[in-house]
């Protein structure tokens, strides 16, 4: 059974006036969707968190302020970074016309100004978020499945506290170590098989590994799959509707290329599509 729509209904910046978002906020409720408010005067930053956190499809942006222009962008620039970009977001409030033509060439899927409804409001979201889900998962071909876990990422505080339990216990062989500076990290590959267990340990305390210890603790970050092609396994995963963080393949460890499928499209598993690259 597919799961209600879930809708993220919030008040960024300094707009202290919140009758309107609740009363949309309760309309879409009864309209069968999962809403979650996020309350008065939030950053842009604490909204595009908990909607990535609470898995939303839709955030729905409410502005009486008048700063729409700035932090409606902002917001879109914040998926964007966050590589939640494919969540639909709308707008209300006083809008001038010139103003939802601007924001809608931004990115903002449509704004909803004063005598809107919350029935259409509602038609819109299912519609977008139909279409956005894909009426027709694409299946994969048996033949062209991954053969291989190319490596499973391990996310750890301390790479030399970490070696002691793989390498040192259970005698696994380091083949490789590097640092990936985009990513804020230090990575050490070790020998298992066909396969590697790659620990993480983050080289900052801002990075995706520190943020992900921070959040869950130390443990299994990702499982990486070895594929012919990352960037047609990408294409199948958005014609699947799946979420994907990369819209194009990048450069990872050990000069392969790789892209991620975010884990609310994967069962709670950050999964990462792995390419050998023939030099």
């Amino acid at each position: 059974m597919k799961r209600p729509i879930r809708v993220l209904v919030a008040k960024p910046g300094l707009d202290g006036h919140d009758r309107g978002a609740l009363i949309v906020a309760q309309g879409l409720r009864d309209a069968g969707m999962e809403v979650i408010y996020t309350g008065l005067r939030q950053t842009v930053a604490q909204i595009v968190a908990a909607a990535v956190d609470e898995d939303v499809d839709c955030i729905g942006l409410s502005s009486l302020s008048g700063a729409h222009m700035s932090l409606f962008p902002a917001l879109l620039d914040e998926l964007q970074k966050e590589g939640a970009n494919d969540i639909l977001v709308i707008g209300g409030g006083v809008i001038p016309p010139t103003d939802v033509r601007a924001l809608k060439a931004l990115g903002i899927a449509e704004i909803f100004t004063p005598g809107s409804t919350v029935t259409e409001m509602a038609d819109f979201i299912r519609s977008r978020v139909r279409k956005n889900r894909g009426t027709e998962r694409a299946a994969a071909d048996p033949a062209s499945a991954p053969q291989v876990i190319d490596h499973i990422g391990v996310a750890v505080v301390s790479l030399e506290d970490a070696l002691r339990f793989y390498r040192d216990h259970l005698g696994l062989q380091v083949v490789h170590e590097e640092m990936i500076p985009d990513q804020h990290v230090r990575a050490a590959f070790l020998q298992l098989g066909e396969t590697h267990i790659e620990l993480l340990e983050s080289t900052s305390e801002h990075g995706p590994i520190a943020r992900f210890i921070a959040k869950r603790g130390p443990g299994v970050h990702h499982v990486a799959y070895r594929v012919d092609s990352v960037s047609e396994w990408l294409e199948r995963a958005r014609s699947s509707g799946l979420r994907v963080i990369d819209d194009a393949p990048r450069t990872g460890g050990q000069h392969k290329l790789i892209a991620f499928v975010h884990p609310a499209s994967a069962h709670g598993v950050l999964t990462e599509y792995c390419q050998i690259v023939q030099e």
